[in-house]
């Protein structure tokens, strides 16, 4: 018997094995104009929203371009990725159906666009999973602001405490713990460093979802 009533997912790094397109995307735009990324740019932008990183990445280098060019440009870049190459990180969707299976409501929680999200979804066979969408455009506010969590366990229909909040960012899971939602960990390669925090603040903590089957599915 689960004990939460609602379960959010971010995308990029949790449910997704993408962060990969977006270092490549980083890398290739910045050095169209001559730049080198910076040892902390990752990191620094990770709670951001699109638009904020836009922002400060044409501040940080001043950019002639306008954040909306800039983020029509990421867009393009990583259009065919999503579309044709991101895939789950493991045994995601089998722990997707198995919270379905027991009544749980789910939701996602991203800084990605919706033109980025929902065709990956899609294609993996879980965008009918989910029965609401947030993004962190709708409140303007990053991963650790604990309004975007709040908005999102009020689109489930669940009170944030009967909320689990599934994040792979040291910042996303301070914002999930300041909107008084329980925060599960999941780890991914490009936030390594930061898993001995991550363990220390998490209720739960794993290495992938199939640590988070029940063990009568262990096998899968």
């Amino acid at each position: 018997m689960l004990d939460f009533e609602g379960a959010l997912f971010d995308l990029d790094g949790t449910l997704l094995d993408s962060m990969w397109v977006w270092a490549k995307i980083d890398e290739e735009f910045l050095s169209r104009r001559g730049i080198e990324v910076p040892p902390d740019y990752f990191h620094t932008i990770a709670p951001m929203t699109f638009r904020q990183t836009a922002e400060y990445t044409r501040d940080l280098f001043g950019l002639k371009e306008s954040p909306e060019e800039i983020m029509a440009e990421w867009n393009h870049m990583a259009m065919d990725a999503y579309v044709n190459e991101v895939g789950l990180k493991p045994y995601a969707k089998e722990y997707l159906k198995h919270l379905k299976e027991n009544g749980v409501k789910l939701g996602t929680v991203t800084s990605l666009p919706d033109i980025l999200s929902e065709p990956v979804l899609r294609r993996c066979g879980i965008y009918h999973l989910f029965d609401a969408f947030t993004t962190t455009d709708e409140v303007n506010r990053g991963k650790s602001n604990p309004c975007l969590y709040i908005l999102a366990a009020r689109k489930l229909g669940v009170s944030p405490e009967k909320c689990v909040v599934f994040e792979d960012t040291l910042d996303g899971v301070k914002g999930i713990l300041a909107a008084g939602m329980r925060a599960w960990g999941v780890y991914d390669i490009h936030y390594g460093s930061y898993e001995d925090e991550m363990k220390e603040l998490c209720e739960v903590y794993v290495r992938d979802f199939r640590q988070l089957l029940p063990l009568i599915d262990a096998r899968l």
